[in-house]
């Protein structure tokens, strides 16, 4: 089991800046690929970053490429999601999440945990 808790929501203007973190516990020895989700007021969950067990390898949705950066310290076993150049259209909750898996899953179905998620607002 891994147990996930994100931190780092909050209230924002549009063009600010919030870092997200996701602390993992639990058997965080094994392989995870970690990823971050969104899921905005009457809308679908979505996927925003993910990155693989070693770090190297990344990937994001299109619509928070060159604004935001997913990275993380395997030492501390936290993710960290750094958002840039917020819009109002960012503003959702923010959940992470863990793969057993050496790819970079970009849908949720492979994530076996997550969070209870971190509120993001962004105002015009």
């Amino acid at each position: 089991q891994v147990q996930l808790v994100e931190s780092g929501g909050g209230l924002v203007q549009a063009g600010g800046s919030l870092r997200l973190s996701c602390a993992a516990s639990g058997r965080t020895s094994l392989n995870y690929a970690m990823g971050w989700f969104r899921q905005g007021p009457g809308k679908e969950r979505e996927f925003v970053a993910a990155i693989s067990w070693s770090g190297g390898r990344t990937d994001y949705a299109d619509s928070v490429k060159g604004r935001f950066t997913i990275s993380r310290d395997n030492a501390k076993n936290t993710v960290y999601l750094q958002m840039n150049s917020l819009k109002p259209e960012d503003t959702a909750v923010y959940y992470c999440a863990a793969a057993r898996t050496f790819m970079v899953p970009t849908t949720a179905k492979p994530y076996d945990y997550w969070g209870q998620g971190t509120q993001v607002t962004v105002s015009s």
